[in-house]
C-alpha cells in the first residue's frame, strides 16, 4: 500500500489509484472493512469489526456535515462530499466520500462507503467552511 505521513504535519496520505471501502450495518457498526481503511484508520480489522462507522470521526467535522449524509442517503439512496478522518493515533487523513444505502434481496439494509483521494482544492475549500460550521454548532 502507498500510505505515507506528510513531513511537516500529522495528516495522512494514500494513492490516487486506491479506495478506501467499508460496509455498516443500519445501525452504522461496521461490518467490513478494506486493508486500506484499516491502515489509513491505523485499526486492525477486528478493532474496526462491530464498532460505530464514527469511529474515525474526526472533531473538526461538523455534525451538520453527518445530517446531511443521512438526510440525503435516505431520500436520494447516496450521498457525496469530502470528509476529514481520525486516525487512531491522533493524526487525520481527508477523503472525498460516496456512501450508498444498499438493500439486500432479504430486505436488510446495509451502507457501503467508498473513498478515494481528494483534490487539495476540495480539502482548502472545506477547511474554512467546516471551522465555521464547527464555531456554530
Amino acid at each position: 500500500m502507498s500510505v505515507t505521513k506528510s513531513e511537516n504535519s500529522d495528516e495522512w496520505f494514500f494513492s490516487s489509484d486506491q479506495y478506501i471501502l467499508s460496509e455498516t450495518d443500519d445501525r452504522g457498526l461496521i461490518v467490513y472493512a478494506n486493508d486500506l481503511f484499516c491502515e489509513m484508520a491505523d485499526y486492525k480489522l477486528d478493532e474496526l469489526i462491530g464498532e460505530p462507522h464514527n469511529i474515525v470521526r474526526h472533531p473538526d467535522m461538523p455534525r451538520i456535515a453527518f445530517k446531511g449524509l443521512w438526510d440525503d442517503i435516505q431520500s436520494k439512496g447516496f450521498w457525496t462530499g469530502i470528509v476529514k478522518n481520525l486516525r487512531k493515533d491522533g493524526g487525520h487523513y481527508w477523503v472525498h466520500a460516496t456512501a450508498l444505502r444498499k438493500i439486500h434481496k432479504d430486505g436488510r439494509v446495509t451502507y457501503l462507503s467508498v473513498r478515494r483521494v481528494p483534490s487539495r482544492g476540495e480539502i482548502e475549500a472545506c477547511i474554512p467552511l467546516y471551522a465555521e460550521l464547527k464555531a456554530s454548532e
